[in-house]
């Protein structure tokens, strides 16, 4: 079987004249061609910004572009027709679907209603600073342009937790909602400012029966509809892990053959943390390793002076490789964006390396890197910047040499914290089978390290950084391998 390698397939501002679904038709098999095994697609449903949305402001989830909602049909990334089209294609070319799916909130309520609330203290959410009182505020979603079909479940102010708006007051807050659920806040994995239930818009409220149930009917009717054959669940540690791991094993009951799940709970400080909602989820779900994305990126601004022996340090994929995700960058992280923590670009190469070339974990790819990306933004000073992220050199051979090569024995060479390597000694399965990567973040680098006996007399070659030296393997299946200055260097064998 080959490696496994994804892709994220949009980014925050994606905004290019093709629309999304018809590119990634369109790219089907060139992505296939060079190793993409999997696609994650951004949020496909209607969200409260109509087709301006990147998606993660969900207003209706049934709606994929088909009805006149939030001013617009079709949403950001093109029509439903298109959208199951792409998903056809990129699945005959062997490239499986993986869906993004937003339910902690809802945005854009259709209709006033009026409710009774506490407000809470934003750096404690456990404490109240208020009696309850009445306010009114958007909760209502009868989705008027969808008129019923598909589902006919209306969602109303006994359907969510909080809310952020109160509009007769026109004021802002956390406000608790006092309903028959209970007056505080669900339980949830993240203890974060209190209880980090409460992240924005219309906290949606699982402890309401009627909500689960429908969110079930919309899963059976999303893959029914569809075809997807995974899930990117997002913010999961602000939702009762309960809900998620009954909603998963519905699925799972629905759909015996199963999906790809892999959840987003940004952590950049705890392992702890992340290891626990593993435990809890009982393998239902592979997480992303944000604690190995925060130690690229502190590689890449320290330099030389960080400890690259120390790059897989305190990470998701260090302790439980199976179940984890790995990635340089994505759409929270990207510049500009509210997590921003962009891996500078000399180091992009060697983080790709250290997720496309290694054993552990299943890379994730992020789309400017493949594509490049121009757009504008405000900062946090509020003042207008333009971001051009350029296509990542080396970045398609790494992904093809993932899928021919990166197999077998793998032997690690930590050792040094200026410049590390490893092999992977091949697979008689896989003909050429077999390599050896050397990276440095200071001056250039040499390292002996082992390939195997049977490989002795080979030829290596280096395919990424520029050596132009052939490297043999000696008698005990030993060579020494080079790479040069804040480089890296990935050396396969020579061709005959």
């Amino acid at each position: 079987m080959d490696n496994q390698t994804l892709i994220q397939y949009f980014h925050w501002y994606y905004n290019e004249e093709e629309k999304l679904w018809v590119k990634a038709k369109n790219e089907a098999e060139t992505l296939a061609g060079i190793g993409i095994t999997a696609i994650w697609f951004p949020p496909a449903y209607k969200a409260n910004s109509g087709a301006a949305s990147v998606g993660y402001d969900p207003y209706d989830l049934y709606d994929l572009g088909e009805f006149d909602q939030k001013n617009s049909i079709e949403t950001r990334y093109g029509s439903k027709a298109a959208y199951q089209e792409a998903i056809r294609v990129l699945q005959d070319k062997g490239i499986a679907v993986i869906a993004d799916v937003v339910f902690n909130h809802k945005a854009g309520g259709d209709e006033l209603e009026k409710m009774m609330v506490r407000t809470v203290n934003p750096e404690n959410r456990e404490e109240f600073t208020s009696e309850a009182y009445e306010i009114e505020a958007w909760t209502k979603f009868n989705f008027p342009g969808r008129k019923g079909q598909y589902s006919a479940f209306i969602w109303n102010k006994d359907c969510f937790s909080g809310i952020d708006w109160a509009e007769d007051r026109k004021e802002t807050g956390i406000y608790s909602i006092q309903n028959e659920y209970g007056e505080g806040w669900e339980e949830v994995p993240s203890t974060e400012l209190g209880n980090y239930d409460y992240l924005m818009y219309n906290d949606v409220e699982f402890r309401n029966p009627e909500v689960r149930a429908d969110l079930k009917c919309w899963g059976e009717w999303y893959v029914n509809t569809c075809g997807m054959r995974g899930f990117r669940l997002d913010a999961v540690k602000h939702i009762s892990t309960d809900f998620l791991t009954d909603w998963l094993d519905h699925m799972k009951n629905a759909f015996p053959e199963g999906f790809f799940v892999v959840a987003e709970n940004w952590n950049i400080e705890s392992l702890e943390q992340l290891q626990q909602y593993l435990e809890l989820t009982e393998g239902r779900m592979q997480l992303f390793d944000s604690l190995l994305h925060r130690n690229f990126h502190l590689a890449a601004e320290e330099r030389e002076n960080y400890d690259l022996t120390k790059i897989f340090e305190d990470t998701l994929v260090q302790t439980h490789p199976l179940l984890t995700v790995t990635f340089v960058d994505n759409h929270d992280s990207q510049p500009l964006q509210a997590l921003e923590s962009y891996v500078e670009l000399w180091f992009r190469p060697m983080a790709y390396a250290l997720i496309l070339l290694r054993e552990q974990g299943i890379p994730c790819v992020f789309y400017p890197d493949l594509y490049g990306a121009t757009y504008t933004d405000e900062d946090k000073e509020g003042e207008e910047q333009e971001v051009s992220l350029p296509v990542l050199s080396g970045l398609v051979e790494m992904i093809k040499i993932r899928k021919g090569l990166a197999y077998g024995l793998q032997r690690d060479y930590l050792d040094f914290p200026n410049c590390i390597g490893w092999t992977r000694e091949g697979i008689a399965d896989q003909v050429g089978s077999g390599l050896a990567v050397l990276l440095s973040n200071g001056a250039e680098g040499f390292k002996a390290i082992e390939m195997g006996v049977q490989h002795a007399g080979r030829v290596m070659v280096d395919a990424i950084g520029g050596r132009t030296e052939e490297v043999s393997v000696n008698d005990e299946g030993w060579a020494e391998f080079f790479c040069n200055a804040e480089s890296l260097s990935v050396w396969v064998f020579k061709q005959k």
